[in-house]
């Protein structure tokens, strides 16, 4: 698998427009331009989601990865990929769509 390193500093989207934040701002000692890496200890909260179904709201309200085993690990987790496997749930937990890496740090990457 490759793809491109996950940092605290990359801009991440549900598919119907929200942002998703890291719920807590990753900390490791493993950085890449001065932003930790994520990996799949870090839990990503969506804000701003407008989805509706059938007329009811039904926003994403957080991102579940699924870090596959690349290998790579930073202080113990998985390290997240813009390739890595994830959805976004609603707040009953609803697969909505898989999150929009707009922006990773591509100055590293894992083979």
């Amino acid at each position: 698998m490759s793809g491109s390193l996950l940092d605290a500093g990359a801009v991440i989207g549900c598919p119907h427009g929200g942002r998703a934040t890291p719920a807590t701002t990753p900390s490791g000692r493993l950085r890449v331009a001065g932003f930790a890496v994520a990996t799949s200890a870090h839990t990503y909260v969506v804000a701003g989601c407008p989805h509706t179904v059938d007329g009811v709201p039904s926003p994403c309200v957080s991102v579940r990865w699924t870090a596959a085993d690349t290998g790579v690990t930073a202080d113990g987790a998985a390290v997240l990929l813009d390739t890595s496997a994830a959805q976004c749930v609603s707040a009953a937990l609803v697969p909505q769509g898989p999150p929009v890496v707009q922006a990773a740090q591509r100055k590293v990457t894992v083979r």
